[in-house]
């Protein structure tokens, strides 16, 4: 299943984000993975894609940045998955 998850960096935190990620990586537990991300000019939000099966892999990923990200985790579906199911609809 996809997600995209909203990550709202904490005032100041983006040099922090990016030299954590550097030294320790994503942090992410096995089975959770990430396919892309997007990230805002003013450094201040990310957008990511990410897949799991299993929505509990997200608790420990958030845990290891909660100091310096609010993340808002929204389970998403394609365009084509979405235009599938609404075939038929008028």
């Amino acid at each position: 299943m996809l997600y995209m998850v909203l990550e709202t960096y904490k005032d100041g935190a983006a040099p922090e984000i990016y030299r954590r990620a550097r030294e320790r990586g994503r942090l992410m537990p096995e089975g959770l993975r990430y396919v892309s991300s997007w990230v805002d000019h003013d450094f201040q939000r990310c957008f990511q894609l990410m897949e799991t099966e299993d929505a509990s892999l997200f608790d420990p990923w958030i845990q290891a940045w909660a100091d310096l990200v609010d993340f808002e985790v929204i389970p998403v579906r394609t365009s084509a998955e979405a235009a599938q199911i609404m075939k038929g609809d008028s």
